[in-house]
């Protein structure tokens, strides 16, 4: 249930010329359909001469039922894009060679996922590792002559032979059961094997693998979400830095993440040099001289939403210090300037996710950005690189100069597709919320807006709890597939959300169904007293997540406010979800403790409590793989809502998690959601 204006939007008058005007030829408003269909840039990365960049783009194959991921290139000037690779197997984790002339890249052809190299001066894609285990990531040696990747292995197994033939006795063993000792037993949507994801030197001309933390029971990247950014090379390549979560059966309940410390050549074991911090460290960065060490880092142990402060390491003598202490903002992505001078960072921001440059002596901070989400950002020569989006664009590519100046896209991948839909005018505001603090919330017009009409409402509430809804371009919960219907979608950043400062984040802490509750009654008011065209008595409340949870509290605690409600992946029972759930720092965190120590904790803002007020029509939404918010959640609204006569309906997606990522499954969710919409508003 968690992580999974001040500036107008319309503020830089290239962008609201160049990418906010929608072409008034438009032949259809945006749908689901242009939505699955949209192409999507990931993975961006500058060649060593910071001329060219290759970049992972993901096509749907509605046949197939999934996405098709193939490498592209495009120079830094914009000139000159190109598809590298164009088999039907999935391609991604593109990394240059040191010296330019290659690309290495993971690819599942030959059925394994395996690392290949293309030499771009002409020829077929070469495989480089042969290993008997699936390859999940990697990054490359500075001097080019060694991978470092992580591969899934049983922790107590001297090589990966050894794992994979565990992994086929399970498969033929006669017996299916599985004997668990401890947690997790289940994480995220998978089910535990045993297995680990550990980091491997491979040699790049061929040899031994070597397992860099033999031994451990530990994952590096951590799972279900965590990358490359979690593990590094020192520049000189004889050592390497890597996040991990060591904590015995603490697991499912730490979030003691630290910095380890190995030699490259698996000569020592792994040493922990972050051991006095008991929160979370992670995303190692080494400057361009090597001789310091930026990683971020939480302060607090046991909570997942702590603000990630940028840490400084002086590499030869271990000496600390925290980066911009009174920048009250979360990182995210970071990278160094050419000489090591400034730190650029994203983070969440008033309702965006801008690109920030830090002063690395001073700690300043000045914002590159001004709008939109930056999905990804890296040093380009003398430029920077930056992949946006916004609630009118998927992401594409740009370059701009080190003082946010020359603000230029490079890519428009959709161009086509964006120039034969018409979307909805997004606009940020603010009114006075709970605590008399300031609140930040978006509205998206209905497609081809005549402020002469009375438009129904679309009220979208995100998950986390510290989350956002803010401006960016969503493939789950995008506002133009409402505001295509007819819909104002309307999304307010309740206390709890991110981007506001770290105390506006904690508030939510054992107030769960309180102030959030508070801001979104009076969010909705202040946009019926804003924006006359919205009807207040056509208005449904959708969520997922924590949204999903809000949307259950609202059913008992506001059951006059919507004439309809949707709830995804929610729960109705904060106690026993609990006990249902893999990851317990998290409502530990948030409801103060264990259920046994502190039950008036989760029975506070219990949303089961209140079913006997439950009157407004309810669509129950739940995928059967979601470990997070586990089915019988939803099972149970849906109970409760026929049990009490309430018209209710389940959609029940089997093959999903706690996302609907399928293709098929995300265009019979909008149908089946928006067709509820419309039956009790139109």
């Amino acid at each position: 249930m968690r992580r999974l204006p001040f500036l107008s939007f319309l503020a830089p008058a290239l962008f609201a010329a160049a990418a906010f005007a929608a072409p008034a030829d438009a032949p259809h408003p945006f749908d689901v359909h242009d939505l699955v269909a949209m192409q999507r840039i990931s993975e961006p990365q500058v060649s060593p001469d910071g001329k060219q960049v290759v970049f992972v783009l993901r096509t749907t194959d509605l046949a197939a039922n999934k996405g098709r991921y193939d490498l592209w290139m495009v120079g830094i000037d914009g000139a000159g894009l190109r598809q590298l690779t164009f088999g039907p197997e999935a391609e991604s984790n593109p990394r240059w060679a040191p010296d330019g002339k290659s690309i290495y890249f993971l690819s599942t052809r030959g059925g394994s996922s395996q690392v290949f190299r293309l030499r771009l001066d002409g020829g077929e894609a070469e495989q480089t590792t042969r290993l008997p285990l699936d390859v999940d990531n990697f990054i490359v040696s500075p001097d080019g002559d060694r991978l470092l990747v992580s591969i899934a292995v049983f922790p107590d197994c001297a090589d990966l032979a050894c794992t994979k033939d565990k992994l086929e006795k399970q498969e033929k063993a006669p017996a299916s059961g599985r004997l668990y000792t401890k947690l997790f037993f289940r994480h995220w949507d998978t089910w535990d094997t045993g297995q680990r994801s550990h980091l491997f030197v491979v040699p790049v001309a061929g040899g031994a693998p070597i397992d860099l933390m033999k031994g451990m029971d530990a994952d590096s990247p951590s799972r279900p979400f965590g990358g490359t950014d979690e593990y590094t090379f020192a520049p000189d390549g004889k050592n390497v830095v890597f996040s991990a979560k060591n904590v015995g059966r603490e697991e499912a309940w730490s979030t003691n993440f630290d910095l380890w410390l190995v030699p490259a050549d698996g000569s020592a074991a792994p040493k922990n040099i972050t051991a006095a911090n008991k929160a979370w460290d992670t995303a190692p960065l080494f400057s361009p001289d090597g001789k310091t060490l930026v990683y971020k880092a939480m302060s607090r142990p046991g909570f997942e939403a702590d603000r990630f402060r940028i840490m400084v390491r002086d590499w030869a003598t271990g000496a600390e210090r925290e980066l911009a202490p009174a920048w009250d903002r979360s990182a995210g992505d970071m990278f160094f300037s050419a000489d090591g001078k400034t730190l650029f960072v994203s983070a969440d921001d008033l309702g965006h996710h801008p690109l920030f440059a830090l002063d690395m002596a001073t700690g300043a901070a000045t914002r590159l950005t001004k709008y939109g989400t930056v999905a990804a950002a890296t040093r380009a020569g003398d430029k920077l690189l930056v992949a946006l989006d916004h609630l009118r664009s998927p992401d594409e590519l740009y370059t701009l100069k080190a003082d946010g100046a020359e603000f230029k896209a490079i890519t428009s991948v959709n161009k086509d597709r964006l120039a034969a839909v018409g979307f909805g005018e997004p606009e940020q505001f603010t009114f006075v919320g709970a605590h008399g603090d300031t609140v930040h919330a978006w509205i998206v017009k209905p497609v081809g807006f005549d402020p002469a009409k009375k438009y129904p409402i679309a009220f979208l509430i995100h998950g986390g709890p510290q989350g956002s809804f803010g401006n960016d371009f969503h493939y789950r919960w995008n506002p133009q597939t409402y505001a295509a219907r007819g819909y104002a979608a309307l999304m307010v950043d309740f206390h709890g959300s991110t981007g506001y400062g770290q105390k506006f984040t904690d508030a939510i802490r054992g107030d769960w169904g309180g102030a959030p509750l508070e801001d979104l009654q009076k969010g909705l008011a202040a946009a019926l007293a804003k924006y006359p065209w919205l009807d207040g008595g056509r208005a449904c409340a959708l969520g997922a997540s924590y949204g999903g949870y809000m949307i259950n509290w609202i059913a008992g605690a506001w059951p006059d406010g919507f004439k309809c409600l949707v709830v995804h992946d929610g729960n109705l029972d904060e106690q026993f979800a609990y006990y249902d759930t893999e990851e317990l720092w998290f409502p530990e965190w948030e409801h103060g403790g264990t259920p046994w120590d502190n039950q008036a904790g989760y029975q506070k803002h219990n949303p089961i409590n209140l079913v006997k007020n439950w009157k407004t029509p309810v669509l129950v939404v739940h995928g059967g793989k979601d470990y997070r918010v586990v089915e019988t959640g939803g099972m149970g609204v849906f109970t409760a809502a026929q049990r009490k006569g309430i018209p209710s309906e389940f959609l029940y997606l089997p093959d999903e998690n706690h996302w609907v990522l399928k293709p098929q499954n995300s265009i019979l969710w909008h149908d089946t959601v928006l067709g509820w919409l419309d039956r009790w508003t139109k």
